[in-house]
């Protein structure tokens, strides 16, 4: 049964300007790490030009969508201060926010940093913590009118690797991300603004990761466009 809000006939979600249907469409999310420790590209970007031209290549590559990180998630990843977060994204948000024609992504577990974003032309939220490290995050959200990804993940980077110990992977992601979309509408979020992420690779171990991608569908009854991040990985 659908829940309150949703529409069964219509499952997707609105960026800006745009409202993506994903029923019958796969969206492309290009990642852009602004940071010299992420796991697969961590460094090559720190140089505001170099990043600028890899947004614009990525777009031209096919992103649908393009995500812009400046704290690195890997597993045992230092924390990043706000004010060192911020300095890493402005200039290439200030460009790319004005001339890209694909919706932009900030990825971030801080409101203030999403604020910033949100100013400079970033129209989703990419919460790894589902608003859980920053209360703030859910106000800005919606006083931004923004979208948000909620995703699942047991602990921090710091620690969420210790964290693999589940009853039914399946059932407690579900349970987390129904219970996070609620967080979210409470806070003023409109239903069609909310993306779940199931967080693979995230507190997760290689077996887990797999019963959670081979039952997506299981996913389908929270009547969410459902993010999968497992390039690279």
């Amino acid at each position: 049964m659908a829940e309150q809000g949703a529409d069964r006939g219509r499952i997707g979600f609105r960026a800006g300007e745009n409202f993506f249907s994903v029923e019958q469409q796969v969206l492309v999310m290009g990642i852009l790490n602004l940071t010299p420790d992420s796991f697969s590209d961590g460094g090559k970007y720190l140089d505001p030009s170099l990043a600028i031209d890899r947004g614009f290549q990525l777009v031209e590559e096919g992103a649908d969508i393009l995500d812009i990180g400046a704290e690195s998630s890997r597993p045992g990843a230092e924390e990043v201060e706000v004010s060192e977060e911020i300095r890493r994204i402005t200039p290439v948000l200030r460009e790319l926010g004005r001339r890209l024609s694909v919706p932009i992504s900030i990825d971030t577990t801080k409101a203030m940093v999403a604020q910033v974003a949100c100013d400079l032309g970033a129209v989703i939220v990419n919460d790894i913590s589902a608003f859980r490290k920053d209360p703030g995050m859910v106000d800005t959200v919606a006083r931004a009118k923004a979208s948000v990804v909620i995703m699942h993940m047991k602990g921090n980077p710091q620690t969420m690797q210790a964290h693999c110990q589940y009853q039914d992977v399946v059932e407690e992601v579900h349970g987390f991300l129904r219970d996070r979309i609620q967080v979210a509408r409470n806070g003023g979020i409109a239903d069609d603004q909310i993306v779940v992420d199931p967080g693979i690779g995230f507190g997760k171990n290689t077996h887990q990761n797999l019963i959670l991608l081979k039952k997506l569908a299981a996913l389908k009854d929270l009547w969410k466009p459902i993010l999968v991040g497992v390039s690279q990985k």
